[in-house]
C-alpha cells in the first residue's frame, strides 16, 4: 500500500525526488526518498515504508527498523 502511494505521488509530482543512502558498518542498509515534501524510507530488498513529515523523522524510523545493535547509519545525499 505504501509503495502504491509512493508510486502515485512520484508520478504526480513534477519535482525531482532527492535520495539519501544509509550506510552501516557492512555497507548500504537502506535509503530515504523525498517525495512531494514528505519522506519515505526503504530497507534493502523491501518496499517503501511510511510518509514522514521530515528527513529527521524518516531517519529515526529507518534506524528503529534495523536489527538491534546496528548503530546509527551514516546518510549521504545522492
Amino acid at each position: 500500500m505504501v509503495a502504491e502511494t509512493y508510486e502515485q505521488t512520484a508520478t504526480l509530482d513534477s519535482t525531482t525526488a532527492r535520495v539519501w543512502v544509509a550506510f552501516g558498518p557492512v555497507g548500504v542498509v537502506g535509503s530515504i526518498h523525498e517525495i512531494g515534501g514528505s519522506f519515505a524510507y526503504r530497507l534493502m530488498n523491501e518496499d517503501y515504508h511510511g510518509m514522514f513529515p521530515s528527513l529527521e523523522v524518516a531517519k529515526s524510523a529507518l534506524q528503529s527498523a534495523l536489527p538491534g545493535g546496528s548503530g546509527v547509519p551514516e546518510y549521504r545525499e545522492h
